[in-house]
């Protein structure tokens, strides 16, 4: 369905201030999440962390009138460089996160992150809506990845002092 109002393509690349090594050892700590997003709640890892088989759960609350439940299935987990995944819930598709080091001169390590996703809304409510505000989603969702990646970058700042 791309090309859908029902679907969100996102590709992003950001430059974070850490190893991937040093990132992968954040992101395992999945326990600290909803204190670095505050779109985030009810959030859990299960199964062993960043490994393929996990599931990770959770409710998405963007800055738009909708909450989403989800459930992201790990399928493959390349520590510390990739995570691919699927998305299931009020939103499907699939995910995959490519960390990859920049110039290891640099004096302070620096990763290139690339994001990609598909993603289907599934609640009736946010369908409705996205055939009549489809920007005003769209809005939403790149508010939160704005969000996820500005409260991470904090985050690796906060470690590295």
């Amino acid at each position: 369905m791309a090309g859908s109002p029902y679907v969100f393509d996102y590709r992003g690349s950001f430059r974070l201030a850490a190893s991937p090594a040093e990132i992968w050892e954040a992101i395992e700590h999945g326990e600290r999440f909803e204190g670095w997003w505050a779109w985030l709640r009810e959030f859990r890892f299960d199964g062993p962390g960043l490994r393929a088989g996990t599931v990770l759960r959770g409710v998405v609350d963007p800055p738009v009138p909708y909450r989403m439940r989800i459930r992201v299935q790990l399928d493959r987990c390349d520590p510390p460089s990739l995570i691919e995944a699927t998305v299931r819930g009020d939103l499907e598709g699939r995910a995959r996160l490519v960390f990859e080091a920049e110039d290891g001169s640099a004096p302070v390590p620096t990763t290139r992150a690339e994001v990609t996703w598909s993603i289907e809304m599934k609640q009736r409510t946010m369908r409705v809506a996205a055939r009549v505000a489809h920007p005003l989603l769209r809005w939403g969702h790149d508010r939160v990845v704005d969000a996820t990646v500005a409260g991470f970058r904090r985050h690796l700042e906060e470690r590295a002092t």
